[in-house]
């Protein structure tokens, strides 16, 4: 019982030492790249597809197509699929880097939600699921079924140097 809970305990230190997101990344300009894109402003939705490039800060996104949803003039969630979607970005630990199917980004709560063949990095510690929730902010992930997902999560943790 005692080595389960030790390791219990190493796995939460280590996910909740994910990352502490960059706190310039938010108050930067969200900058788009793509084939092409709709533009609905009185459905408040823009829609990029061909190879898009997703960039605010440190953040970097690259998907198929990209849907973004306004609140006025400002994106409220962006939505990106492909095969994969990826991302990235730096944070006071170094990079992260993920990909999924389908990732979600809910621009208020700083959330990033990583659907399908989820994977989330850094350094040489990685996750993988079905669904992964990355709060940037907060460095909190959750995996599997604590993020609602249906898949096992599976850990790879580096040994630390000795």
């Amino acid at each position: 019982m005692y080595r389960v809970n030790s390791l219990l305990a190493l796995l939460l230190v280590v996910l909740t030492a994910t990352a502490t997101a960059l706190e310039s990344d938010k108050q930067q300009p969200i900058q788009l790249a793509a084939d092409s894109v709709d533009v609905d402003q009185s459905k408040g939705v823009s829609i990029y597809r061909g190879d898009v490039d997703l960039r605010q800060g440190s953040i970097h996104l690259q998907a198929d197509v990209v849907t973004v949803q306004h609140r006025g003039k400002k994106p409220s969630k962006i939505v990106a699929e492909g095969r994969p979607v990826k991302f990235s970005q730096q944070s006071n630990k170094g990079p992260v880097k993920g990909q999924a199917r389908r990732a979600e980004y809910e621009v208020n709560s700083e959330n990033l939600v990583l659907i399908g063949d989820a994977v989330l990095v850094q350094g040489k510690d990685s996750m993988r699921s079905d669904r992964i929730v990355y709060d940037r902010v907060r460095s909190v992930v959750k995996a599997g079924a604590a993020a609602k997902g249906k898949q096992r999560v599976q850990i790879t943790i580096d040994p630390p140097n000795q």
